[in-house]
């Protein structure tokens, strides 16, 4: 009978490094969970629209971002980052403790990745705040599309802010660290910040998190200067 050893874990005292692109938000939402966490990190740099290294494919396979190395442990996919780092470390938890927190949490997480990115960040925020900062051509027919499509996740996110599970905006969760890196491109159009606006739960809830050292830290265009 063959039997397999597990891996020793790695300890908590071992470093940190996570790879990544500034302007992804994937990869912010990794950054606001280690950060919740306290826990000490390094970045490194990662252009997913380039060819991936070798070395970065042994990694992420896929080449994407972002991954997480922890002592000899590589991890990748934002939410397996978010929940590892979660229960690994000390710090405050990101996840609920009572079973209906969690699930809405979960659902939160799952409707922005299938719902809510592509129109919010891909096509409102990039051709209305991207590609006009960084002088690059843009469609105001793409804004549009993006505002219609992503009236029902925003809907539904204001629905849960106001519910009080999570989105509180006090208590942070990984629904939290998901759902702000989407929200803060989405207002930098000026078009999705009146569509924020519209949403009194969604935008009270966002006063709150923008405000925060951890959403300061990480945010992208903290040093860029446009072309």
């Amino acid at each position: 009978m063959l039997l397999l050893t597990k891996p020793e874990e790695a300890s908590m005292t071992e470093p940190v490094q996570l790879y990544g692109y500034r302007y992804s938000a994937y990869t912010r939402v990794a950054r606001l969970a280690l950060l919740s966490k306290g826990v000490t990190h390094h970045v490194q740099e990662v252009d997913p629209f380039g060819e991936a290294s070798e070395t970065y494919l042994t990694v992420h396979p896929f080449g994407r971002v972002p991954a997480l190395s922890h002592g000899s442990f590589k991890i990748f996919e934002t939410n397996a980052i978010t929940r590892y780092v979660d229960r690994m470390f000390d710090g405050p938890s990101l996840q609920p403790h009572d079973a209906a927190s969690v699930a809405r949490m979960d659902q939160v997480i799952a409707v922005v990745d299938a719902y809510a990115y592509w129109p919010m960040v891909r096509q409102v925020a990039s051709h209305s705040f991207f590609r006009p900062f960084f002088g690059d051509p843009s469609s105001s027919a793409e804004v549009e599309t993006g505002l219609v499509a992503s009236a029902k996740a925003l809907s539904f996110l204001d629905g849960v802010a106001k519910e009080g599970f999570v989105l509180t905006g006090y208590d942070i969760t990984l629904a939290d660290c998901h759902v702000a890196p989407m929200i803060d491109y989405f207002v930098r159009a000026e078009e999705g910040a009146k569509a924020l606006s519209a949403l009194p739960n969604l935008q009270n809830w966002w006063d709150r998190v923008s405000a925060l050292t951890i959403m300061h830290a990480t945010d992208p265009f903290a040093d860029v200067q446009a072309p």
